[in-house]
């Protein structure tokens, strides 16, 4: 196992420089000049040589190979450097933003774990009958419905119910609890309602598909109590599929949250990056391309990892 965590991470490698190169060289293509969006925005008046001084201390009036060779040695060394728009350092505006789209992927996973599971194997053992009809209108709604207007509907109930709205203002989980988690649970159940929706339709098909294998009718062969075919035999195996669309939509939450950030009122990774798109921050959008790679390099090999858990056929060399 551990052989093959190593073999993973040093493909990660080539991946993660190829992902690299593109980010780089296609934002260059892209019309658009950070510094003429940052000094002339409103219609405000700035000579070529201010411009140009601008250009040269930001690095931009060098040859593309030596700015991209700048810049990889700053991934090296885990130097992302300067956001062109607010001068900060990059590390620093997604270190002051990832935590809350973390949780709130992390949550959103959670509930719709709670929910799909549950939902989808019912569903397959009743299949045809009423209650898969109820679970698949439930699920066909969830995949219907955008999270971003769900949301809109979660704020109205609440203010039409309880004359409440959630806190505006973020507050870190180890400062207060109750005031993180009365912001963040409803962005959660908003997204977490469609992706349980996916996840439940993955667990239904995967149950139906592994109850009609021979080692099921095997095992009912041998008297086996149906719960123990049902959880021993037809789940683990069903769980395979199921894991593999929650790894991925996991990742992509971490980028894509955008809109439901923007109907909460939640400044992560989402907000930050349609930010840098339109201030053309170069930098900010390449450091944000490479943490969402990372971040679905990992979560595929943790998805890869769990299949060695839930399956003892797989066996990794």
């Amino acid at each position: 196992m551990l052989r093959y965590i190593a073999k993973r991470i040093a493909l990660m490698l080539p991946t993660l420089l190829a992902a690299a190169v593109v980010v780089f060289f296609m934002l260059r293509v892209i019309p658009g000049d950070v510094v003429e969006v940052k000094l002339r925005a409103d219609g405000g008046h700035v000579t070529e040589e201010i411009l140009a001084q601008e250009r040269a201390r930001l690095g931009l009036d060098k040859p593309l190979p030596v700015q991209f060779l700048d810049w990889m040695k700053g991934l090296v060394t885990f130097d992302l450097g300067n956001s062109m728009w607010t001068g900060r350092p990059v590390a620093e505006e997604i270190g002051a933003r990832i935590w809350l789209t973390l949780q709130v992927a992390l949550m959103a996973a959670v509930i719709s774990v709670l929910i799909a599971i549950p939902l989808g194997t019912i569903s397959a053992l009743f299949r045809d009958t009423w209650i898969d009809y109820l679970v698949r209108i439930f699920t066909i709604a969830g995949l219907a419905v955008p999270s971003f207007w769900l949301g809109m509907l979660v704020i109205m109930a609440l203010l039409a119910l309880f004359q409440w709205s959630p806190p505006v203002t973020y507050t870190p989980f180890h400062e207060d609890p109750l005031a993180n988690l009365s912001q963040l649970v409803w962005p959660a159940l908003a997204v977490g309602y469609r992706y349980s929706a996916v996840v439940a339709r993955m667990v239904r098909s995967s149950i139906i598909e592994v109850m009609r294998e021979d080692y099921i009718r095997t095992a009912r062969a041998k008297g086996l109590f149906e719960r123990l075919v049902i959880g021993r035999h037809a789940m683990r195996n069903a769980m395979l599929p199921a894991i593999t669309v929650v790894g991925l939509e996991f990742a992509f939450l971490i980028g894509g949250l955008v809109v439901t950030e923007q109907v909460f009122n939640l400044n992560g990774i989402g907000r930050l990056f349609v930010d840098a798109v339109s201030r053309n921050d170069f930098v900010l959008i390449q450091a944000l391309v490479m943490l969402l790679a990372v971040m679905f390099m990992l979560t595929n090999l943790i998805v890869d990892l769990l299949y060695a858990v839930l399956d003892p056929r797989v066996r990794y060399g």
